[in-house]
């Protein structure tokens, strides 16, 4: 819990003082000001952060830090921050070289990378095919510890990530994280060129070949390309005579 006095830098910390244990937080944009020009499709009434930053300190586990907007949860205050900018569309990271912004900081270091051509991550086990980690169970091999994990719950069947909400479970974390989407009607990819919002990357990569005209799936028949790649299949089906039920 907050002392009485307490006041953080650039925050207003209101406690609710009847039993409750709800802490609601006013954060000010600081140096970090939104850029309009950085965010040419914000809402025109986007919603204050004091109504997207709330502190819930009374569930087991220990203090838990809620979305306002779509009731997301994270262990960190700075993973809350972080989120809420898909809610205020707010990227307060511009990139010197031209001027495009985002949301991270880590994206921006990412990003730079375009212009000072920097490869920081040397190539390993991928050309020299060398996998050391196997399946007791099934003896395929792996160049990861990490897919070898998640390998075997195929054997064991474990799901050790359930959601919260329905209860359903995943062998992944990242896969719990894009069913949660469906709860919370969370989407934070959206379109630069519309400002259309997905909840998977994927839907926004398919969409944003509207605008660009890219067909990157030709048939191998006749050639006609197509947007996404069920659409190629369906059209396969013309010259093979294939039904689809």
């Amino acid at each position: 819990m907050f002392p009485p006095n307490y006041r953080a830098e650039g925050e207003d910390a209101k406690q609710r003082s009847s039993g409750g244990n709800l802490v609601r937080r006013n954060i000010h944009s600081g140096p970090h000001r939104t850029d309009v020009s950085c965010n040419p499709f914000n809402q025109k009434n986007p919603p204050e952060r004091s109504q997207l930053l709330t502190t819930n300190t009374g569930q087991k586990g220990g203090k838990k830090f809620q979305c306002g907007e779509c009731g997301r949860q994270f262990n960190k205050h700075s993973g809350l921050f972080s989120h809420t900018r898909t809610h205020t569309g707010e990227k307060p990271f511009p990139c010197s070289d031209c001027g495009k912004c985002f949301k991270l900081k880590s994206d921006l270091v990412k990003h730079q990378r375009i212009h000072t051509g920097e490869r920081p991550y040397s190539c390993t086990r991928i050309h020299t095919g060398e996998k050391p980690y196997s399946c007791p169970q099934c003896g395929k091999c792996f160049a990861r510890s990490t897919v070898l994990v998640k390998h075997q719950q195929t054997h064991t069947g474990e799901k050790p990530h359930p959601c919260s909400v329905c209860g359903r479970c995943f062998t992944d974390r990242s896969n719990l994280v894009k069913h949660e989407r469906i709860h919370t009607g969370e989407k934070p990819y959206s379109c630069s060129d519309c400002g259309k919002c997905f909840m998977l990357k994927s839907e926004l990569v398919r969409h944003q070949r509207n605008h660009t005209g890219e067909k990157p799936y030709p048939c191998s028949v006749c050639g006609k390309c197509f947007t996404d790649k069920s659409e190629l299949v369906t059209h396969q089906r013309s010259h093979t005579g294939e039904k689809a039920f």
